[in-house]
């Protein structure tokens, strides 16, 4: 069962957090990690070599997260597969249980450790998410040829308010939304009203009757981080007042108080008509997490994917298809 998909279809506010794997074969990184958010989220994202950086795949990743019983949310990026390795992985995780794949285009190499890589971008993010429902809804492969069994996982994607031409990014979700994604994660959300904008053309395109809007939120806990999302994490907003009330505080607070924007911004998204969910990013602070989602009213009572995840790696997921309306 997802828990996910079962959040989003019962009209539920939905919260998911993010696993990032290790740079090594340790597997008690990604066990140690799901061990603060079980319970307290409906899944996890298990993130694909992000900032084109190497580090344990995303697929063993989910697997790890499955048997320390946390829902997975497996990303999949473009950029170091062709479109016969993209249906593959995806095969390979349906069939090991991954309930859910989020699939987005990929940060260039020349951002990441590897900036000789040779990039592939055989698709980009809306032609794989068109990809995996037509294998999961019409069974076939890009080729044309049938699955012998077809997966059945919840299908997302990403999208990022903030970034040039901003007149343009509802639109793009839209067609997202139309390829197939059923739900959509954002990027960081610091400034609201900018972010409730966007959310007014993403309903008057009729987007959240298609695809559930979770959106992407996080604690800046120092100065030095809030100076690198700024100036280095593409189409990212951080208000000035935002910036003036970080650097206002003494050193020692400056932590909980980028914790209390947080707060902040989650309660105040969950009033913004057609947000489905949060996505709470918080990089080496997932510890932090229940503390974020208890101040926020967002308590474990209200996650109920561990009675049903926990001490084995499941088989099988639910049927594919539409799983929220309104």
């Amino acid at each position: 069962m997802s828990a996910l998909r079962e959040a989003l279809a019962a009209g539920r506010f939905a919260v998911t957090a993010e696993i990032g794997p290790p740079r090594g074969a340790d597997p008690t990184v990604i066990t140690r990690k799901a061990e603060h958010l079980r319970g307290w989220v409906d899944a996890a994202n298990v993130t694909d070599n992000q900032g084109a950086h190497v580090r344990m795949s995303s697929l063993g990743g989910s697997v790890l997260a499955l048997r320390a019983g946390v829902e997975p949310v497996m990303q999949v990026t473009c950029r170091d597969r062709n479109r016969l390795a993209l249906q593959s992985d995806l095969l390979s995780a349906a069939a090991l249980g991954v309930p859910n794949v989020l699939l987005l285009t990929g940060d260039h190499p020349r951002y990441g450790d590897h900036p000789d890589g040779k990039p592939v971008f055989d698709l980009d993010g809306v032609q794989l998410v068109w990809t995996a429902r037509t294998m999961r809804d019409e069974r076939r492969l890009l080729s044309g040829r049938e699955l012998t069994a077809p997966p059945s996982w919840t299908v997302g994607t990403v999208e990022n308010p903030f970034a040039p031409p901003v007149g343009f990014r509802a639109r793009r979700l839209l067609k997202k939304a139309v390829a197939g994604a059923e739900f959509v994660q954002t990027q960081f959300v610091f400034d609201v009203p900018r972010f409730a904008a966007f959310m007014s053309e993403v309903r008057d395109l009729g987007i959240p009757e298609r695809c559930a809007v979770i959106a992407g939120v996080g604690p800046l806990r120092s100065v030095r981080v809030l100076e690198h999302v700024r100036d280095n994490v593409p189409g990212t907003h951080v208000p000035d007042a935002l910036a003036r009330r970080l650097r206002g505080v003494p050193p020692a607070r400056v932590a909980e108080e980028g914790v209390t924007a947080c707060v902040e911004t989650i309660q105040a998204v969950r009033e913004i008509p057609g947000v489905a969910g949060v996505h709470v990013m918080a990089f080496g602070f997932e510890h932090g997490i229940p503390d974020i989602l208890t101040r926020s009213g967002l308590g474990r009572a209200d996650r109920s994917q561990a009675d049903h995840t926990e001490g084995a790696v499941p088989t099988t997921v639910l049927p594919g298809g539409a799983h929220r309306a309104g």
